[in-house]
């Protein structure tokens, strides 16, 4: 089982990987992937004139006109917050300010996911028939090969930032709180709850 990142020159990072766990850190980076390009984000405000176009968002290559709502998906909200308070008079203005960035932060997420695939996958991992059930625990039944992973500057970020929304996604997903950590020890160890929370922790 990985026990970390070790720093190298320049700012890039090392970590070794079992098999089973550089499969299960694909699958939910593909699941990341999914989850932000899944259904274009739609105009949606109460006030909105759909017929105004925006002379900004032409020239940047934005495709909404509109201000646009908040995801019904709790953890795509959660991945894509609103950027101003939960007051509601400030509703029109949160959604306008997303319209100008929800779209880059979409694809910024879709591609530190994707890149995170292929790093995976240049180290070696073995990522073939990915995509069925991912959810054994860390470590368990692991292959004692693995893979090591050398990144840059640029792709630790890139990493760091696509494994907080992996936690964030599964936290969301099943509903973790803050100190919460005796209702998870309670559960029966084959409730695949407990399994999805034993990988939030190892994240």
């Amino acid at each position: 089982m990985t026990t970390g990142f070790e720093r190298t020159r320049g700012g890039g990072a090392h970590a070794h990987f079992e098999d089973v766990e550089a499969r299960m850190l694909a699958s939910l980076a593909a699941q990341v992937v999914e989850l932000v390009r899944d259904g274009a984000a739609q105009p949606g405000v109460v006030g909105a004139d759909p017929d105004a176009g925006d002379p900004l968002a032409a020239l940047v290559g934005m495709g909404a006109d509109a201000p646009l709502a908040r995801p019904d998906d709790p953890a795509l909200a959660r991945l894509l917050p609103d950027g101003y308070g939960g007051d509601e008079s400030e509703a029109t203005d949160a959604a306008d300010f997303r319209r100008y960035t929800e779209p880059g932060l979409r694809e910024l997420k879709a591609t530190n996911a994707a890149n995170l695939i292929t790093s995976l996958l240049e180290a070696g991992a073995d990522l073939s028939g990915l995509g069925g059930d991912q959810t054994d625990a860390p470590g368990t039944d692991a292959e004692p090969a693995g893979v090591d992973v050398e990144l840059d500057a640029d792709a630790v970020d890139g990493w760091l930032r696509c494994l907080t929304d992996i936690r964030l996604a599964l936290g969301t997903r099943l509903g973790v709180e803050q100190d919460d950590d005796e209702r998870w020890e309670q559960l029966p160890d084959d409730d695949p709850d407990k399994a999805m929370h034993d990988v939030y922790d190892w994240l």
